[in-house]
């Protein structure tokens, strides 16, 4: 099941929007912001019913 969600980028500050895989459980990856390129850090948290993005910089 794929979600997308809105979110801003913990550097730059624009706002991108990230496709979610729902079927994968909770997970946790890296990707780059498509504006400045640094890594972002997604926490992503399913229960099976609703889900939960956090996101922040690398080193936060």
């Amino acid at each position: 099941m794929l979600e997308t969600q809105f979110y801003d980028c913990p550097y730059c500050g624009e706002p991108a929007e990230a496709v979610l895989d729902l079927s994968g459980g909770d997970q946790q990856y890296i990707e780059d912001c498509p504006v400045c390129c640094r890594p972002i850090v997604f926490d992503l948290r399913t229960d099976g019913d609703g889900w939960e993005l956090d996101v922040r910089a690398e080193n936060d």
